[in-house]
């Protein structure tokens, strides 16, 4: 039986990642099936969707090794002492909105320890809250002058965040997703892929970053790698964009066409309660979606017996 989660009251990652689903977990989540055994989230990035699906099993997987090596730490160590030691980190390198020097200070030295837990302080003044690592793996986001910092809110989520993984049944793999061992996986179980967006431009689509990049190539992998899954009864999601910003996924839509059965979900653009029959259009639009292989269960009505 699949564990149940508040859909009404989602955890917020404490990162701010590119391509985060935060915003629309309420259209996508009541997308997903009813009931689910293993659930990989095979792109867990900032891991908002992995933290609120209901399943009894959650694989999180990311090629971004040093990112799942933190959500390790957080997982395998007291959350009591993962604030004091962020906390200590600050006060050690007098981190604030306007200190540039301790930052790139605390910069050089995760960069020769790669203490896990010193890449989440990092992450916290950096710019935009991004994460960004260079050919030799070296963290090289710049400071977030007068905009990051460790707040009250970010606090909030790190907690809350680090309560549910210490919670639930999740396991943290660093596999990059055509590595990923699907063959346990049954009828019963789902994966979610959020991979980045081929027509999108992105830091994780560069290549740049020493890490796999993204491009037409890794993009018709991965829909082999759903049309298998598919073959075997198992159930996808697939979120991405069929269009942006006047450019088209031609591969994304030559799919679609040769695969009729798949259902196409769009999601809206002000996170609204979405409307799948209509979408407005305009020249500077992304056309959003989630793809699916089954058809998603009807809304459950709330009763008092």
């Amino acid at each position: 039986m699949a564990s149940v989660i508040n859909y009404q009251k989602h955890i917020k990652s404490p990162l701010n990642y590119i391509g985060g689903k935060q915003k629309i977990l309420p259209q996508i989540l009541p997308l997903f099936p009813n009931q689910i055994n293993t659930f990989v989230d095979l792109f867990v990035g900032g891991g908002n969707v992995a933290v609120n699906v209901a399943a009894t099993k959650v694989w999180a997987n990311d090629n971004l090794t040093f990112l799942i090596e933190m959500y390790k730490a957080f997982q395998q160590t007291r959350l009591l002492d993962t604030i004091q030691y962020v906390e200590s980190q600050i006060h050690k390198y007098q981190l604030s909105l306007t200190n540039e020097e301790g930052y790139k200070e605390l910069r050089r030295y995760y960069n020769q320890h790669k203490n896990p837990l010193d890449l989440f302080v990092l992450i916290a003044f950096s710019f935009n809250h991004q994460i960004r690592f260079n050919n030799n793996h070296e963290f090289n986001n710049p400071f977030g002058r007068d905009r990051s910092c460790f707040n009250v809110t970010m606090k909030q989520n790190l907690q809350q965040f680090i309560n549910r993984i210490q919670s639930q049944l999740i396991e943290f793999t660093a596999q990059n997703f055509d590595k990923f061992d699907f063959a346990p996986l049954n009828s019963n179980d789902f994966v979610y892929c959020d991979p980045p967006y081929l027509i999108t431009s992105g830091t994780y689509n560069d290549g740049k970053r020493g890490f796999t990049g993204w491009s037409i190539h890794e993009e018709k992998h991965l829909l082999q790698i759903l049309d298998g899954l598919d073959t075997r009864n198992i159930k996808f999601g697939l979120s991405n964009v069929l269009e942006h910003k006047g450019k088209t996924n031609e591969i994304l839509t030559f799919w679609l066409k040769n695969n009729p059965k798949y259902l196409v979900h769009f999601i809206r653009k002000d996170y609204a309660n979405s409307n799948y029959q209509t979408i407005v259009r305009d020249k500077d639009a992304s056309t959003e979606v989630l793809i699916t292989n089954y058809e998603p269960p009807k809304p459950q009505i709330n009763t008092l017996f």
